[in-house]
């Protein structure tokens, strides 16, 4: 392959790339802080396109290290989990910290909050002791203690992992919590049955014939939502059986969906409500119709924040073939709330780039599951070759790893502006925290993630491109 002939010469006064992708494309390499926040917003410890589980973790590591920065590390994991509603990765950064921070006061602190369910704690643990083993510091068992004291018996109940490895009443036995009648009783057996969703359905089970099985989860679901028992992702996980099993709870069930503050309080992902909207496209359940229009709503209420920019925006969704999956979801879902809330141009890229057009009639999440996938390469160049006005700004939507026409697009960013007389603002979202950039990290906003802090987020980068890393900063550790 001619890798070289498609290198195009640095324009004057340009920062020169500094490092290479994935695809060996010229990119630019972040600061250390910006690197492990976008990670962390952006990673479920799952293999991807690029990057397996065991690597992803091995420079979450490594970026700990390079950091050298116990307070930072520990209050970006804090905004992970309680902005974005990160869970596997932040008990990761909370083990890394119990190895290498010793004597600090704010640990302990950090400790207790970190870990906002009872399950928090067991995985927090785990992870230590299959990474490090005993003994356990004792700043991570005051903390994870603490934690563990504030719980209900509910919570107790619900997260208490009867099977498996390692128990709720193993933490509680390592820890040793302060004493509370919800653990006293889980430590001596005593704790009844969480009334979970989970044990309603399977007491429904225990009937001799199918025609009272049917009639016994019938019952139980619709019980489960008139009398508000399930969580938000579990009626997102359970629209199917619902509408199979009550249909006649359909009005109650779109209620709570479409319930703003339930939306808000649920750090739900918004690629999981895309899950809901395909088994509603995927066969004819009762309700279906009403229950489209909740979750549209609540996608609405998710993303209410949608900044209303001045002048003219292109939004320039990356559709290569490594963006297939969630990267896709979240990229269509962002591109269609920005075009519909600020009448933004649409542009795709991948080997070339083109403008599409999204119906204006359309819900936020038709017009979302409407945005074709291209596959192919990745060109960031086509996004500036094919640009035919002055942009006020740009918010390019990707898992920056450029390589077609050899990576960062220094040479045509430069003509564009040149062409056009115009210098935007870039907003460069992330969608993979694979750690590189496609421009010079002071040139450029850079964010990873999605919730809707995000648009909060954007609006604050107009006075600070290093807005992300700072909203990290702000986060307060109690001594």
């Amino acid at each position: 392959m001619a890798r070289f002939s498609q290198l195009t010469p640095l324009a004057r006064g340009e920062s020169p790339p500094d490092t290479v992708n994935y695809e060996n494309g010229r990119a630019y390499t972040p600061t250390a802080k910006l690197e492990f926040v976008s990670l962390l917003l952006t990673t479920l410890l799952e293999d991807e396109f690029y990057r397996t589980e065991r690597q992803t973790m091995a420079r979450i590591r490594a970026l700990i290290a390079v950091i050298d920065d116990p307070r930072f590390v520990a209050k970006a994991a804090l905004y992970a989990r309680h902005v974005f509603g990160m869970r596997s990765v932040t008990h990761l950064v909370a083990g890394e910290l119990a190895k290498v921070v010793k004597g600090e006061r704010w640990t302990r602190g950090f400790y207790a909050r970190v870990a906002r369910r009872p399950d928090d704690v067991t995985e927090t643990l785990a992870y230590y002791l299959a990474t490090y083993g005993r003994p356990v510091p004792n700043s991570l068992k005051q903390g994870l203690g603490a934690a563990l004291a504030g719980f209900d018996e509910y919570q107790v109940a619900k997260y208490r992992r009867g099977r498996g490895a390692f128990k709720l009443v193993d933490a509680v036995n390592l820890v040793r919590p302060p004493s509370t009648p919800a653990l006293a009783k889980l430590v001596r057996g005593e704790l009844a049955p969480a009334l979970t969703w989970e044990t309603q359905l399977a007491q429904a089970g225990q009937v001799e014939t199918d025609d009272e099985v049917g009639a016994a989860k019938a019952q139980a679901w619709g019980e489960l939502v008139r009398g508000r028992r399930l969580g938000y992702l579990a009626l997102l996980r359970n629209v199917r059986n619902i509408l199979t099993h009550s249909p006649e709870s359909v009005e109650e069930l779109a209620v709570q969906l479409e319930d703003a503050q339930a939306v808000r309080r649920s750090l739900v992902f918004p690629f999981q409500f895309l899950a809901a909207i395909d088994v509603l496209q995927q066969g004819n359940l009762p309700g279906a119709v009403r229950v489209m229009a909740a979750l549209n709503n609540a996608i609405d209420h998710a993303l209410v924040n949608v900044p209303r920019f001045g002048g003219h925006t292109l939004v320039a969704l990356d559709s290569s073939g490594s963006m297939a999956g969630r990267p896709q979801a979240i990229g269509s879902l962002f591109a269609a709330t920005l075009v519909k809330a600020t009448g933004a141009d649409l542009m795709l890229f991948s080997d070339d780039a083109r403008y599409v057009t999204l119906n204006p009639q359309d819900s936020t999440l038709t017009a979302a599951q409407g945005i074709p996938f291209m596959a192919g390469g990745t060109n960031f160049n086509a996004i500036f070759q094919r640009a035919n006005r002055a942009y006020d700004r740009m918010v390019i939507l990707s898992d920056m790893q450029g390589w077609v026409g050899g990576g960062a697009p220094v040479q045509s960013f430069a003509d564009y502006k040149l062409r056009h007389a115009v210098t935007p603002r870039i907003f460069s979202f992330d969608l993979k925290g694979y750690g590189t950039l496609q421009f010079p990290q002071e040139r450029v906003y850079c964010l990873a993630g999605w919730s809707d802090r995000v648009f909060e987020i954007m609006q604050k980068l107009d006075r600070d491109p290093q807005a992300l890393v700072r909203e990290v900063e702000a986060v307060e550790l109690a001594e």
